[in-house]
């Protein structure tokens, strides 16, 4: 099972997070050099990434690389993200495609197909939106060595005018999304207690994830938020189980941006990279102490 891959780096690496390639031209050192030429950029971008993969390959479990960053540069933007989860996987790391598919199941299958048929944009684990129901689920589920997140509670601060609705039956929205995605990884659970099925759940709402853990015994989180999306770190575990498992957290901008911050002052932006991963790492870690989950 991947969810068992992913659970045994973890725990190698002693850290719960994930680092987010989500790379726009702007965050280079010398973004001003690519502008008007997303060909260059997309270089540019793609050689990035492979120093920041090179430089925390042994201290971090796994990657996101967000899609929507290679979109917007074009053809050669999606060349870069190919490359870029290429390299991460032949790197050791777990990759988590960041492109939460929806449709119905004819459309869903072919989205299976590119991103776990084996081809260019090939990854471990996917995001998915499951608010077309199990009909657009399904396609991606049954290989034992890919697994999914599907978005049950976000982190962005408007995700309640819908998430936060009480159905007729007292559950929330969210809640009622969480009850599908427990039942559509029942048959996916791995060694470490586990489903390839996992669930994205915001460290913005710490109260909620407390709930959700107890809901899902058996589910994964994705945990994004922390950092530059205004998450602490005690916010981010609320959701790990008693054992300081069942959940990464991740941090795009805070890591790959690093280079920025007076903390990491006249670093290179590859060495900035793995420091502030370094500095993640304790920073979760502290926060399952204080929990009480280490």
């Amino acid at each position: 099972m991947i969810i068992d891959v992913l659970s045994k780096k973890i725990k190698k690496t002693g850290n719960p997070s994930v680092i987010g390639l989500d790379t726009a031209p702007d965050y280079l050192p010398d973004a001003d050099k690519y502008k008007g030429n997303s060909v260059a950029a997309a270089a540019a971008v793609t050689n990035f990434n492979l120093a920041i993969i090179d430089r925390i390959k042994d201290i971090v479990p796994a990657v996101k690389v967000q899609i929507a960053y290679y979109e917007a540069m074009g053809v050669a933007g999606m060349q870069a993200f190919s490359d870029t989860c290429k390299a991460a996987r032949s790197a050791g790391l777990v990759v988590i495609a960041d492109a939460k598919r929806n449709d119905i199941g004819a459309t869903a299958r072919q989205y299976a197909s590119a991103f776990f048929g084996g081809g260019d944009f090939d990854c471990d684990f996917l995001t998915v939106n499951g608010y077309l129901g199990s009909d657009g689920i399904s396609p991606f589920l049954g290989d034992n060595d890919k697994g999914i997140f599907a978005l049950v509670k976000t982190s962005n601060p408007s995700g309640g005018e819908l998430q936060d609705v009480k159905l007729e039956s007292g559950l929330t929205v969210y809640e009622q999304m969480a009850g599908l995605v427990g039942k559509w990884g029942e048959q996916y659970i791995g060694e470490c207690g586990y489903s390839n099925v996992g669930a994205v759940v915001g460290a913005t709402y710490p109260e909620q994830a407390v709930r959700l853990r107890a809901m899902l015994p058996h589910t994964f989180f994705l945990i994004p938020g922390y950092g530059a999306q205004g998450g602490g770190a005690d916010g981010a575990v609320a959701g790990f189980d008693n054992n300081g498992n069942g959940g990464i957290v991740n941090s795009s901008r805070g890591i790959i941006c690093a280079y920025k911050q007076e903390k990491y002052k006249g670093m290179k932006f590859d060495e900035a990279a793995y420091a502030a991963c370094v500095d993640m790492r304790e920073d979760l870690t502290g926060a399952l102490k204080r929990k009480g989950a280490l």
